[in-house]
C-alpha cells in the first residue's frame, strides 16, 4: 500500500540499509550519524567461537519473529489488502475518468474528491460527488460482503504541480517511415500534497491513522522534507522521514506498542537532482553510511563510497570486454576460443565485482548488548555449480563451401559465477551467510518477507 513511499525515502537517502539511535545511549541522539558509526566501528570483536555467536543471532531474530506473525491478524492491514483487490477488480479514477488508479494514489494527490462505494452485487464502485473529502467505503475483508470499512482523506495543496502518465501510449507500426512509433501517452496534472490525513475505520471503529508531510522548493517534485507515519490500534507504528541537502538523511521506525523492532538511519551526500536527470553520472553519487537495527541489540553498520564504486564498475566494463560471437558464415570461426573467452570474461567480471564491494562497502554486525563486533560482511566470487556442458559447433564440408553443424564437436563446458556474501569473524573464519543462517533462519526469512509484502500490496 505504501511502496511510493517506500520508493521516495529510497531515492533521497539513495540507500535502503540504515538504523536508529541507541535508546540506551543517552548522547546517542545528540550525535550525528558519522559520529555513531565511527564509536561503534571502533568496538572490539566478539570473542564468541561463530557457533557461539549463531546461537544468539538465532534466539534474537526469533524474538522479533514473535511481534513479526502477529502483523498476520491485523484488521487494518487486512482491509487496506483488499481495497487494493476491490480497486482491480474494478478501477476508479479519482482524477477524471482516463483510467484506473491504485491504493498508493489516494495519499498522494491533493484537492480531489469523492465518495467510492463498493457494490458487491455488481462488483463496481458507485461514486457519489463530494467537494470536501475523498472517501472509499468497502468490506474490511475479501471473505465478508457487507462494507463495514472506510478510508477517508483529507488534503492541503502544494503549489507544485506535476504531470502523471495516466494512460500509456500503444506502439503502431508506421508503413510510411517504416518504422514503429507510439502514440502519445494521456496525463493527468495534479498538485502535489504539502499534507495528507487519512482515517481507516472498521466497523465503525479506528483501525489505522495515517499522516503525511512534504515541503517543496524551486518548483521540485522531489521534495526537500518529507516525513510520514502510519498507526495502528493494534499497536504498530511505522513512520520515516527524508531530508534532501548537501547532507541527505532519511529515517524509518517500526515500533510496537512503543518498543522499537526495526529502524533505519540512513546519510548520503549524494546530488538527487542531478542523479534524477542522469543516474549514469557517477560523480554525483557521493558516499553513503548508514545503520538498521533490529530490537534493541542487532546492528548492520554500513559506510559505502557510492561514487567511487560507480567508477570501479564502469572502468570495470570498460576493461573486462565481452567477446565477440564468431562469425557463422566463416569456416575459420573459432567457437572453442569464443567460448573459454566468455569463461574468463564472466570469472574476471564477478572477481572485479567482488573486489569493488570490498574495498568500497563496509559493513558490519555488531551486538549493541554486549558492546562488540560480531563480523564483517564480505563478498567473494565463485564459480557456480551451475555449470553447462555442450558439444561445440563443427564446419561440415559441403560441395565448395560448408555449414556449421551445432552439437557435433568437441565437449566444452561454460562455466558461471557467482558473488556471495560471507560473514568474517575476528579469528579470520569466514561463513558464507545463506549458510550460516539457514538452520533455524528460514522461518524467520520467510516471515519476515511475507510482512515486508504486506506493506507493499
Amino acid at each position: 500500500m505504501i511502496k511510493k513511499l517506500f520508493l521516495l525515502s529510497v531515492i533521497i537517502s539513495q540507500l535502503t540499509i540504515s538504523c536508529s539511535s541507541d535508546d540506551n545511549n543517552e548522547n546517542s541522539s545528540e550525535q550525528t550519524l558519522e559520529e555513531q558509526i565511527a564509536n561503534i566501528i571502533k568496538q572490539p570483536y566478539s570473542k564468541l567461537t561463530p557457533t557461539e555467536q549463531k546461537v544468539k543471532l538465532e534466539a534474537e531474530a526469533n524474538e522479533m519473529l514473535v511481534q513479526l506473525d502477529k502483523t498476520k491478524k491485523l484488521s487494518a492491514i487486512d482491509a487496506i489488502e483488499n481495497l487494493s483487490r476491490l480497486l482491480g477488480i474494478n478501477s476508479v479514477d479519482i482524477f477524471g475518468g482516463k483510467n484506473g488508479n491504485e491504493v498508493e494514489d489516494i495519499l498522494n494527490v491533493s484537492g480531489v474528491y469523492g465518495i467510492y462505494t463498493w457494490n458487491n452485487t455488481q462488483k463496481i464502485w458507485i461514486k457519489t460527488t463530494s467537494s470536501t473529502e475523498l472517501k472509499f467505503i468497502f468490506p474490511a475483508k475479501e471473505s465478508l460482503t457487507i462494507n463495514n470499512a472506510t478510508l477517508s482523506t483529507k488534503s492541503t495543496s502544494s503549489d507544485i504541480k506535476v504531470n502523471i502518465t495516466d494512460t500509456y501510449g500503444n506502439y503502431f507500426y508506421n508503413d510510411e517511415t517504416g518504422e514503429y512509433e507510439i502514440t502519445d501517452d494521456v496525463n493527468d496534472q495534479i498538485f502535489l500534497p504539502a499534507s495528507v490525513d487519512a482515517v481507516l475505520t472498521i466497523d465503525n471503529t479506528p483501525a489505522a491513522t495515517f499522516t503525511q508531510t512534504a515541503k517543496y522548493s524551486n518548483g521540485k517534485e522531489i521534495p526537500n522534507e518529507f516525513a510520514y507515519k502510519m498507526a495502528l490500534s493494534e499497536g504498530y507504528s511505522w513512520e520515516m522521514s527524508g531530508v534532501k541537502a548537501t547532507n541527505n538523511t532519511s529515517k524509518a521506525t517500526l515500533t510496537y506498542n512503543g518498543k522499537n523492532l526495526l529502524s533505519f538511519n540512513a546519510g548520503s551526500t549524494a546530488s538527487i537532482d542531478d542523479l534524477l536527470n542522469d543516474d549514469q553520472l557517477t560523480q554525483y553519487r557521493g558516499k553513503a553510511n548508514g545503520l538498521v537495527q533490529i530490537l534493541d541489540n542487532f546492528v548492520i553498520v554500513a559506510d559505502m563510497d557510492l561514487a567511487t564504486a560507480a567508477s570501479d564498475e564502469a572502468a570495470l566494463e570498460n576493461t573486462v570486454k565481452y567477446p565477440d560471437y564468431p562469425d557463422y558464415e566463416s569456416a575459420n570461426a573459432n567457437f572453442k576460443a569464443y567460448y573459454t573467452a566468455l569463461n574468463t570474461y564472466r570469472q574476471k567480471h564477478s572477481s572485479g565485482s567482488a573486489a569493488s564491494f570490498n574495498k568500497n562497502s563496509k559493513l558490519i554486525l555488531v551486538s549493541k548488548k554486549d558492546g562488540t563486533k560480531i563480523a564483517d560482511i564480505v563478498v567473494r566470487s565463485e564459480k557456480s555449480t551451475d555449470s553447462y556442458t555442450f558439444n561445440l559447433p563443427l564446419w561440415v564440408k559441403y560441395g565448395n563451401s560448408g555449414y556449421w553443424s551445432w552439437g557435433d564437436g568437441e565437449t566444452f563446458t561454460e562455466e558461471f559465477y557467482n558473488e556471495i556474501y560471507y560473514l568474517k569473524f575476528n579469528d579470520n573464519t569466514e561463513v558464507e551467510m545463506s549458510v550460516y543462517f539457514s538452520a533455524g533462519f528460514e522461518n524467520f526469512q520467510t516471515k519476515f518477507e511475507d510482512f515486508i509484502k504486506s506493506f507493499e500490496d
